[in-house]
Parts: structure tokens; C-alpha cells; sequence
């Protein structure tokens, strides 16, 4: 009979009061990347959902957990062994076939075995997350979107060090710590006057540069500042960046300033823009992090080069 247990209309037994618990089916799913960042989907070769794509997916057995459950379901459709890295999702889901459904999606790392449909399946193949073919079940949408959404930083982050690595800061790629060199720029008038009140009181530098006109210094280093922008941004290169500091290097001779002053005040320059660049970094996630340190980096080729052309131009002037 049906009886009112709790909040809910539930079967009971008229004889001894048993309760029966109509549960949700627990299925349990493997979210797989590759290194080009793609997700392996497979081809249900019976229904529901007959020929549809999906994640690897089944239901949990008695004897195995709901991670087990994953790894057991990923090896029987795809021939892969894997290893559980994280939960990524539980979805209640209800399915017309299947009834009321739990389905727990794990990130899982292939440690071993070669794609090759099996079970079920009838076809194993990666896709892009942002290309994905029609799924059969809306819980492996939502899982691999998490999934991306979890990843964002890390990659983020990822291809942004390789663009550094492979010089992009000098070829206006689009790098993560394009967002403070943006605000940069905005900040150069500031960060000349910070430099310039640096540079005449600092006993590195003060004893020449207190005989220099401070609206003539002021005025370099506002260039000096807005070269190292353009360059940031791509706009300006190699030829730029020697054809400016040689000359101020013969400038600075011909001044009595002596190279280990003028290099030390070089170098109050870069201190002065990391502090400043530094100071915006919310420090919030580890972008944020990353961004501060990486424009920190790109400083240090801009000024490697100012340095060895602004000492070259000391040396020949």
C-alpha cells in the first residue's frame, strides 16, 4: 500500500511495515584529456541513445566503489587503465530508459592501454571540448564544461609561458601579462616621476645626477618608458631598443656620469616598474600570480639589452 512517510508518499508493506526506498541507479562516468587537451568520447552501440556519443559510462556494480565503478566502465569501453584524479560533478539526472539516475563523472588520467572501442562502444575517438559532436546524456555536457572550466587557469597559464619561452613578449602575442602592461602604459607619466625622485636622492646615483636637468631627465626617461611599451606590445624591436640606449649611453659620457651610474640608474628604472606593476597584481588565484611574474621576466630581457647597449654606447662615445 501507499502511505505517507515524511514528506513523501511511499510503498509500504500492509503486513509488517517495510518501507521501500525507491533510490536513484548510481552510474559512474571518466572524463579523459589527451595532450591537446581534447576529451575521449565513445559511440553507444546499443540504446539508449544508439549511436549518440558519450563519456565512458556505467552503472556501478555491488563490491566496487563509484571511482572503481569509473575506472572498471573506462577500461571495458576504451581499453585504457586509468587513475582517478578528481570528482569533477554529481548530476541527478532522469532518464526515460533508465528511470531516476546519479551520475558521479571523475577526471581520470590514462596511465596505460590503447584506444580501442570495446563493450559497448562501437567507435573511441578525442574531441575538442569546444567541438564536441551532439552527447546522449545532458550530465556528460555539464561535466565536461566543469571540466573546462576547472582547467581554465592551469592553461591559461600554460600557453602563456610557452609564448614567453618562445619570445612572444618581443612579438606582440597575446600573453597574460598583457593586462598590466595595458595599465602600464596608462601609468608611465607616475612611474617616471618615481624613478626620477629615486634617481636624485639614491647614493648610487645621486652624486652626477643631481647636476642633470631634472625636466631633461624626466622627458628620457618618459621615451626610455615608452619604448619599452611599444616593444612590450610588439610594436617596436631590436633596432629600436639600441638606436635609443647607445645614444643615451654617449649622452650620459658626455655628461660626466660615470657607467656604473648611469647602468644603476637603468636599473632604479626597472625597480621602479616592477614595484609598480607588482602593486596591481590582486594575488587573488594563481593568474594573478602568474601574471606579476611573468611581466617580471619580460622586464628582465628589455633591460638586459638596455644595459649592454647603453654600456656599449658609454664605451664608444
Amino acid at each position: 500500500m501507499v502511505q505517507k512517510v515524511g514528506d513523501r508518499d511511499r510503498n509500504v508493506c500492509s503486513a509488517c511495515g517495510t518501507i521501500f526506498y525507491q533510490n536513484p541507479l548510481p552510474a559512474a562516468a571518466a572524463l579523459v584529456l589527451d595532450a591537446e587537451r581534447r576529451v575521449l568520447l565513445v559511440k553507444r552501440k546499443y540504446p539508449p541513445n544508439e549511436g549518440m556519443w558519450c563519456l565512458p559510462i556505467g552503472f556501478a556494480e555491488t563490491g566496487e566503489t563509484i571511482a572503481e565503478a569509473a575506472l572498471r566502465e573506462l577500461h571495458e569501453e576504451t581499453g585504457l587503465l586509468g587513475r582517478v584524479y578528481r570528482l569533477i560533478d554529481a548530476d541527478s539526472w532522469r532518464s526515460t530508459y533508465y528511470g531516476d539516475l546519479l551520475v558521479v563523472t571523475f577526471e581520470v588520467e590514462k596511465v596505460a592501454g590503447q584506444e580501442r572501442p570495446g563493450d559497448d562502444a562501437e567507435e573511441v575517438a578525442y574531441f575538442p571540448i569546444d567541438a564536441l559532436p551532439p552527447l546522449a546524456f545532458p550530465s556528460n555536457e555539464k561535466a565536461i564544461r566543469l571540466c573546462g572550466d576547472l582547467h581554465r587557469d592551469e592553461w591559461a597559464i600554460r600557453d602563456s609561458f610557452r609564448l614567453l619561452q618562445e619570445g612572444a613578449g618581443e612579438q606582440g602575442e597575446n600573453m597574460l601579462s598583457d593586462a598590466l602592461v595595458a595599465y602600464f602604459t596608462e601609468s608611465i607619466p607616475y612611474v617616471a616621476r618615481l624613478w626620477l625622485a629615486d634617481v636624485r636622492s639614491n647614493h648610487t646615483t645621486s652624486a652626477s645626477y643631481m647636476r642633470l636637468d631634472p625636466e631633461l631627465l624626466l622627458a628620457e626617461c618618459t621615451t626610455g618608458l615608452e619604448q619599452l611599451g611599444r616593444w612590450l606590445q610588439g610594436e617596436s624591436g631590436e633596432d629600436q631598443i639600441r638606436a635609443f640606449y647607445r645614444d643615451l649611453g654617449a649622452r650620459r659620457r658626455e655628461q660626466g656620469v660615470a657607467v656604473h651610474e648611469m647602468l644603476s640608474a637603468i636599473m632604479l628604472l626597472k625597480k621602479q616598474i616592477w614595484n609598480h606593476a607588482r602593486s596591481q597584481g590582486v594575488w587573488e588565484s594563481p593568474v594573478d600570480a602568474y601574471r606579476v611574474m611573468e611581466l617580471q621576466s619580460r622586464f628582465a630581457v628589455y633591460f638586459d639589452k638596455a644595459t649592454y647597449h647603453a654600456a656599449r654606447g658609454h664605451a664608444s662615445g
